[in-house]
């Protein structure tokens, strides 16, 4: 009887800290950070996920105690949810996958549903591929996704599934230009607008208010009670971090439209943790 076969994925590094985005910041959690994003965004922190790790990059083995283990290598989920359950034997905190883009690989979220069943699973995402947010859902207790600005995305780079996976991978395009954008926006915010979920607009400096204002109205047409997370950016790469008078004016334009908002900065960024 042929044995079936192991799926792999790339996994970047899986740790345990505390959460510093979103609803649920400053909660303590294992993160599982993948791999792979064709994604531009001027104001992205992890950058050295976007590409994807060698054929060859597999576990080393057991790490030393207090490490994360399984740093940049095709990893099954059996091997994920066993640094998972290593890191916090307890079982207490939830599992956040980021990425990279986690949504370039629905079937870890799919898989790790059924091995850690007890564990609330969350997603965090840019909120680019929609079908592919559908296909998870049923599996993730949370999702915090971005609502991504136009003019902080340079044009996406389509990420080649590698020829080696055994299934091979079918990777969901990526928005192009600003309707396309639009479009995507609106389908996963009605996908998520009765969920367990959460947006976040990071904001930049030298915006206006006014720049935001499409996202704003989406967001109150088709998630109205989905609460929305302002996020300084982080200054990094050229970007600057926006005057506290931008936030104030998008609180407002936020209370205008009945929309749930608070401005959080990073914290993980401001405590020095990863």
């Amino acid at each position: 009887m042929q044995e079936p076969r192991v799926v792999t994925y790339p996994v970047h590094e899986v740790f345990a800290s505390l959460q510093g985005e979103g609803l649920f910041c400053g909660r303590p959690q294992v993160f599982v950070r993948l791999e792979g994003c064709p994604l531009r965004c001027a104001w992205c922190d992890t950058p050295h996920t976007w590409s994807l790790p060698a054929r060859d990059a597999a576990p080393r083995g057991a790490p030393p105690e207090g490490e994360a283990g399984l740093e940049r290598a095709w990893s099954s989920a059996r091997e994920v949810a066993g640094r998972v359950e290593a890191l916090d034997p307890g079982g207490r905190r939830a599992v956040s996958l980021t990425g990279g883009e986690p949504l370039m690989w629905p079937g870890l979220a799919l898989e790790l549903r059924g091995l850690l069943p007890e564990r609330r699973l969350h997603l965090e995402t840019a909120g680019a591929f929609p079908e592919s947010l559908e296909r998870v859902l049923p599996a993730v207790d949370h999702v915090s996704f971005d609502h991504k600005l136009p003019a902080d995305l340079a044009a996406p780079v389509p990420l080649e599934p590698p020829a080696f996976l055994d299934p091979p991978a079918d990777f969901e395009a990526a928005p192009r230009d600003e309707a396309e954008w639009r479009a995507t926006r609106r389908r996963v915010l009605g996908l998520l607008s009765h969920g367990d979920a959460c947006a976040k607009l990071v904001v930049a400096g030298g915006r206006r208010s006014l720049d935001y204002a499409p996202i704003l109205d989406d967001h109150a047409e088709f998630a109205p009670e989905l609460p929305v997370v302002l996020q300084p950016a982080t200054p990094r790469r050229g970007v600057e971090a926006p005057e506290g008078a931008l936030l104030l004016e998008l609180l407002a334009a936020a209370e205008a439209r009945d929309l749930d908002a608070r401005v959080l900065p990073q914290l993980h960024v401001h405590l020095g943790l990863r």
